[in-house]
């Protein structure tokens, strides 16, 4: 499929089963002066296609497709629209908002039942042939263990456009993204796999230029298999794959957030820009008994229709050329639902979850999945099938309400911090499956977490009306900045302990870039139309809150080199008799295991989790030889007395994190006997290991 470049010639190839005619049309390497149209004469199996001879990569085309202009019966063919190859590898120009790239007139009485007949490829992106060779120098791939995975979410333009050692010229793109001094600081963060904000090429919405701003996170795609050209210093493909390729050397792993849910065509009154115009009613999702319109699961005008063969296959082929030919490590799906939802809804049997499972490539990668979608049933956390990793909005929750201080969280929280089993234990599915994250690009940073109790989204030009109103966040005081330095002191503390939370929790955690050195979007928590300095990453603020960034890199630290933390099997609480060991037990503030009252008590705000490194680490029944760990977390307005539990003779707990501390000086070095009386500062966290101590 595609334009496919031999040595000799290229080979076009287009899917459409309700065409009537495709015409291929040659442009100049411009993309401006159209010089040719062919008629594509072959037509095998609904795929029309021509073989053209002593063509080469650089080649710019788009196609012309005739059929039926029908739209109640889903068909939306207009010859006059050029239309983007699904499969092109490179696109020249950007779209232009004009109404020549609509297929129906605008302002015409019958809206989309009319037919308009103006010609649109001065106005539209076109494709364009490229060579695939490329020297990875051995750098191809880089798969990091799913236990030891630690994501770091990232935007291309986002983290670099202020970065100061980042080149000014390549500020913005895959190229400047690829700076050694970047990538050597995500490295020694700790954090093991990089997820980027979508490449695909995408849209900027018209109702967004109108306002002067622009689609910034990327998720209305209209190109599966080519990078976002203005993320494209040198405007080549192949400088997506030199990014991958420094990546993979700096040592991180590569992840992509895709969205192949819906495309920036939009519903029955947008643009005719690719698959609209080629075949719609195989394309998309319409609306039984009536397929002038669209269902519209995704929340954006369309839904894309993976219950077709045609169309799954455009979606895994666009994945096996990511990691085949581009070297992406894993996805991360936007809306992940919709890929596996029927017209009875989610069905975890569905043609796409079952070609990722069978596939011998992609069942090998990180397949991430958004677990929710805006149609009926469409929350699904947990029912992915095996081999799924999935976002856990449940651990979200439940951290930003604990260290609130609501009411009732311990329960619940005790679920979180032990890979939420009752979400995902079950089918053999591992701890490594929940995605647990605090924040990620949707919503408040870590910082704005703690400085804003509502809102503040003005410069979306919505009247403040968009995005979420629920974000469990609370200000301590003052709304947004201030030079009150015991509630910058109280924040700071609250940022520690968020982290501490993440990073010392089962299953695998997501960091969002800047938040470790807390950075913020002032208060705006929808930045999706911000590609400005709201959204981009404030460097400068790297260096204000450094010992933010000391205290990540000591948590991972901590992560990384007690196994304990990152186990493949669920901590379940349940005594193994042939051991004699429970893996985990929940302690009361006296240092014995709580009783049912406590779990009752919904005033209680102190939970102490040990965690016994003895605990069958395998399926092989033997003792463990980790480290014993014990978590303590008090969410209480006061301090709480908490006396350590037993250690056996000779051994004392060293304490490793105390967040009411900002100096990291005194972490493991200060050492506590079996009975101590510790006093554990409001609003902290705590974490010992079980160490031999000899006097």
């Amino acid at each position: 499929m595609g334009a496919t470049w031999d040595g000799k010639g290229v080979n076009f190839a287009l899917f459409s089963a309700h065409a009537t005619k495709v015409e291929l049309c040659l442009f100049d390497e411009s993309g401006k002066i159209e010089l040719e149209r062919i008629e594509l004469p072959e037509y095998t199996d609904e795929i029309w296609h021509v073989y053209l001879p002593n063509a080469a990569p650089g080649q710019v085309y788009g196609y012309r497709v005739y059929g039926p202009y029908e739209p109640q019966n889903g068909h939306r063919f207009n010859h006059n629209k050029l239309l983007i190859d699904p499969y092109a590898k490179q696109l020249v120009g950007t779209l232009e908002w004009n109404e020549a790239i609509f297929g129906y007139t605008i302002g015409s009485p019958d809206l989309d039942l009319s037919f308009d007949e103006r010609d649109s490829a001065p106005y539209v992106p076109k494709s364009k042939v490229v060579d695939s060779t490329f020297d990875w120098e051995d750098k191809k791939e880089f798969r990091v263990p799913f236990n030891d995975t630690v994501i770091y979410e990232a935007h291309v333009r986002g983290i670099s456009m202020r970065h100061p050692k980042v080149d000014e010229k390549v500020r913005g793109t895959c190229k400047g993204l690829a700076t050694k001094e970047l990538l050597s600081y995500i490295k020694k963060l700790g954090v093991t796999s990089i997820e980027l904000l979508p490449v695909h090429a995408f849209v900027n919405d018209n109702l967004l230029v109108e306002k002067g701003l622009s689609n910034y996170w990327g998720y209305n795609s209209i190109a599966f298999f080519t990078s976002q050209p203005t993320y494209l210093a040198t405007g080549h493909h192949a400088e997506f794959k030199k990014m991958a390729r420094e990546i993979h050397s700096a040592g991180l792993e590569l992840i992509l957030d895709v969205v192949y849910n819906h495309t920036a065509e939009g519903s029955e009154l947008g643009p005719t820009l690719s698959m609209r115009g080629i075949d719609n009613a195989t394309y998309y999702r319409l609306m039984p008994g009536d397929q002038r319109y669209y269902m519209n699961d995704s929340g954006t005008g369309n839904t894309l229709d993976l219950t077709h063969p045609c169309v799954l296959r455009l979606v895994t082929d666009s994945l096996r050329y990511w990691v085949s030919e581009m070297g992406v490590d894993g996805f991360r799906f936007d809306l992940g639902t919709i890929l596996a939802r029927e017209e009875t809804g989610f069905n975890e049997q569905h043609g796409f979850n079952v070609a990722c499972r069978q596939d011998p490539l992609l069942s090998q990668i990180k397949l991430i999945a958004e677990p929710w979608d805006c149609g009926i049933g469409g929350y699904q956390v947990g029912a992915f099938p095996p081999g799924w990793m999935e976002w856990n909005d449940r651990f979200r929750d439940t951290a930003r309400a604990f260290w609130r201080g609501d009411n009732g969280q311990v329960p619940e929280l005790a679920n979180r911090l032990t890979t939420s089993g009752d979400l995902f234990n079950h089918r053999g599915r591992r701890p490594a499956a929940t995605v647990n994250f605090i924040t990620a690009h949707d919503g408040f940073t870590l910082n704005d977490l703690v400085s804003y109790s509502e809102k503040h989204n003005e410069a979306n030009g919505d009247e403040n009306r968009d995005g979420n109103d629920n974000n469990l966040s609370c200000n301590y005081g003052i709304e947004g900045p201030t030079i009150d330095e015991s509630i910058n002191t109280f924040r700071k503390r609250q940022i520690r302990n968020f982290l501490s939370t993440l990073f010392l929790s089962q299953g695998t955690p997501m960091l969002v870039a800047g938040d470790e050195f807390a950075n913020t979007y002032q208060g705006n928590n929808n930045v999706y139309c911000q590609d400005n300095d709201i959204s981009w990453l404030n460097w400068e603020l790297e260096k204000e809150n450094r010992d933010l960034v000391l205290f990540t890199q000591h948590l991972l630290k901590i992560r990384h080199s007690h196994p304990l933390l990152r186990r493949g099997r669920f901590l379940v609480g349940a005594i193994n008799e042939d051991l004699g060991v429970k893996d985990v037990k929940w302690l009361s503030t006296s240092g014995a295991e709580m009783a049912q009252v406590d779990w009752d008590n919904t005033d209680n705000a102190f939970l102490a989790m040990l965690m016994d490194g003895r605990a069958q680490p395998s399926g092989i029944r033997r003792k463990g030889d980790d480290a014993t760990l014990l978590l303590v977390v008090n969410a209480h307005s006061g301090p709480v007395s908490f006396r350590l539990p037993f250690s056996p003779k000779g051994c004392a707990w060293t304490r490793l994190v105390d967040t009411n501390e900002a100096d990291l000086s005194h972490s493991g070095k200060t050492i506590h006997q079996f009975h101590d009386e510790y006093i554990v500062t409001d609003h902290s966290t705590l974490l010992f290991k079980l160490e031999k101590h000899f006097t």
